[in-house]
């Protein structure tokens, strides 16, 4: 039932989208005789459809294939109308590393659609170091990289618009780094302070801020796979937030399970704060305001968090 309500708000979506991406086609071709898939940008999700946005501004017409709070990337399942607008569109923009397998399944039967792979950038970015995960959208080294990507290919599918497009990657990029900036200010306030991360879903962001996420793996996996954590591990992960040996707990609210909503009531009730990190954007956020809201509020649980450590 839940795929189905997926696939139905994202025909709507689509439907809505495309027939814009056609007005643009229409205009382009009058003005300028240019190919009509100069006119199509697809984004497995609305996350990358924001990057893309910012990048593209009203030039091309975005359009993303997954969006709002009630979709899983992971466990998606492409429709041949799916796979007909990636392999129609000028330039796909997709997370990659396993996230949005879907779209690499399509690529792989048609190599010559020009795509850019956000996963690609992680050691690029500096991120080598880190235990990599999928989630690479909240690695801004990452996300900068796929914003001056798509300049470079926009650049060359539409010249005239060369200027514009490179401008907005770097004005993209420099808001971007003010965010760095804030994740590096709870380094230097909140050095190895440990939190509990009931996902990987923020792991980046995470590591940046200079937090060790005290969550064993094994329990972080299990969530992420909407099965049972082993009993041991609750049992540890527990205990660290009723001795407050943690400064926030850090939750994904569109995965809800038993041991999510145990660990996150033992936080209430321990007054340890609770923060969240989502994988699609919040409604009416672009890519820079939801990172920037989700930095802030992270800072806010750590902040309230001193009074009650030991």
């Amino acid at each position: 039932m839940r795929v189905a309500l997926i696939r139905r708000r994202t025909a709507v979506v689509k439907v809505m989208t495309w027939l814009s991406a056609g007005v643009v086609v229409l205009a382009l071709t009058a003005c300028g005789g240019a190919h009509p898939r100069a006119a199509t940008v697809l984004a497995s999700t609305d996350v990358w459809g924001s990057v893309a946005r910012a990048v593209i501004g009203r030039h091309v017409a975005v359009s993303a294939i997954l969006s709002g709070a009630d979709v899983d990337p992971h466990s998606y399942q492409a429709s041949p109308s799916d796979a007909a607008a990636i392999t129609d569109a000028a330039l796909v923009v997709y997370n990659g590393g396993g996230y949005d397998p879907w779209v690499e399944q399509v690529l792989a039967a048609h190599p010559a659609v020009h795509a850019v792979d956000a996963y690609t950038f992680l050691t690029s970015a500096g991120a080598g170091k880190q235990p990599s995960n999928e989630h690479v959208f909240y690695n801004l080294g990452v996300v900068k990289a796929v914003a001056l990507a798509i300049a470079h290919r926009m650049a060359a599918i539409d010249p005239g618009n060369a200027a514009d497009y490179r401008a907005n990657a770097a004005q993209f990029c420099r808001g971007a780094d003010e965010i760095t900036g804030m994740e590096n200010a709870i380094a230097g306030a909140y050095p190895d302070t440990g939190v509990i991360a009931t996902e990987p879903v923020g792991q980046y962001m995470l590591a940046a801020a200079g937090l060790v996420n005290r969550t064993p793996a094994a329990f972080s996996a299990a969530n992420e796979n909407e099965t049972d954590p082993a009993p041991a591990d609750m049992a540890f992960v527990l205990d660290l937030i009723n001795r407050h040996q943690v400064s926030a707990v850090v939750v994904n609210p569109q995965t809800s399970t038993s041991a999510t909503n145990g660990v996150e009531s033992a936080a209430r009730r321990a007054g340890v704060p609770v923060t969240e990190v989502t994988e699609t954007l919040p409604d009416g956020e672009d890519y820079l305001t939801w990172q920037r809201n989700t930095v802030n509020q992270l800072l806010t649980a750590l902040q309230s968090s001193r009074s009650v450590q030991p």
